[in-house]
């Protein structure tokens, strides 16, 4: 590969008729001033990046760094262009660690239009003035096009969305957020009876309950006649794990039923009562969860809006952050997520059909 370079004098003008005759310099569409690259190169550059890194791609073309950085400054949006949308169906609020275990959390903010998932923020960190803000930025225009938020429980999320939103536009709790908590909970006591039997059990006996997780974690359509098996024993030695089974079952298939949010409401309130009357007391804590925030997760019934969409992005965030060794940066995280969205759309040159 051999260094092309272009020696450019671009051309200057000065006004007669201007007071001082100001000068003016000639500008051409194919260089950026004070860049020592032209605009073709810079985009073939930010194509490269689609699906790598800063440093990659700078060893690769061996051109600095911060060169490199420069480019995406001047080609990607800091922040989301909302000219772009004429509606937006669903927001989804949720949140990632820029760092692992050291609580820098920051919000991430999608919208679901149609099939399509996009990017509309990361919001520094996620206070619920933070996120409010941003909410409270949105053009008017486009507030009136969403119809849900989809959140978990986090009350900074909720509070905001009601305060921005009002009560035109339902917050939906998901519905997975809400069964990894109540699937918790029978997970907990399986511990707790899978210990007390491994030490009142012969080892023969005991051996018989092998493969018991598993079991109980899949959806009963789906277990083979050997976790039955292994089922049924579990359940003979411990009937109250088999009580809060079929509780667990009895939410989830709630869930899946096609019913209204008046008929959700009321068959929540049954199977809470269900659980108090069976004595268990493995579900305290979803209990109360489930008192406190029963409406809106009941505004799932209405048109079944879940945070998957929300989900699904963030695992691309994940990927994204592990590639780079982590982007501690808000702006440039937001930057390096449009790029990998839609940077083949941007700098890909297109085939003109003759």
């Amino acid at each position: 590969m051999r260094r092309i370079y272009i020696r450019l004098r671009p051309k200057r003008y000065q006004c007669p008729h201007c007071h001082g005759n100001s000068t003016t310099t000639q500008r051409l569409s194919w260089y950026t001033p004070r860049s020592a690259y032209t605009r073709a190169y810079e985009e073939q550059i930010l194509l490269s990046l689609v699906n790598s890194t800063v440093e990659d791609v700078s060893i690769k073309e061996d051109i600095g760094y911060e060169a490199i950085m420069g480019m995406i400054d001047r080609h990607i949006c800091h922040t989301i262009d909302w000219h772009q949308f004429t509606r937006l169906d669903v927001i989804g609020l949720d949140e990632i660690a820029l760092k692992k275990g050291h609580k820098n959390f920051v919000t991430i903010v999608t919208g679901r239009l149609e099939e399509e998932t996009v990017i509309l923020g990361v919001l520094k960190d996620r206070q619920k003035a933070t996120v409010k803000a941003f909410l409270s930025e949105m053009p008017r225009h486009l507030c009136q096009t969403i119809r849900a938020v989809c959140s978990d429980m986090y009350e900074g999320f909720v509070n905001a969305a009601k305060e921005v939103f009002g009560k035109r536009v339902k917050i939906v709790i998901d519905r997975f957020h809400v069964a990894k908590l109540y699937r918790s909970r029978v997970d907990s006591l399986r511990k707790q009876e899978l210990k007390r039997l491994k030490q009142t059990l012969s080892e023969e006996e005991y051996g018989q309950l092998k493969g018991a997780i598993w079991a109980l974690r899949k959806k009963e359509e789906k277990l083979t006649d050997k976790d039955k098996d292994i089922l049924a024993c579990l359940f003979a030695y411990s009937p109250c794990l088999q009580t809060a089974y079929a509780l667990c079952g009895a939410l989830t298939s709630l869930f899946d039923r096609q019913i209204s949010k008046r008929v959700g409401k009321r068959a929540l309130k049954k199977w809470m009562k269900e659980v108090r009357e069976s004595g268990l007391r493995c579900f305290d804590s979803f209990l109360s969860t489930l008192e406190t925030w029963i409406d809106d997760i009941a505004n799932y019934f209405i048109d079944r809006h879940t945070s998957g969409f929300v989900e699904g992005f963030n695992n691309k965030l994940k990927v994204i952050k592990r590639r780079c060794y982590g982007i501690l940066n808000v702006t440039h995280l937001f930057q390096r997520i449009q790029l990998d969205l839609y940077g083949y759309a941007l700098f890909v040159p297109k085939i003109i059909e003759l």
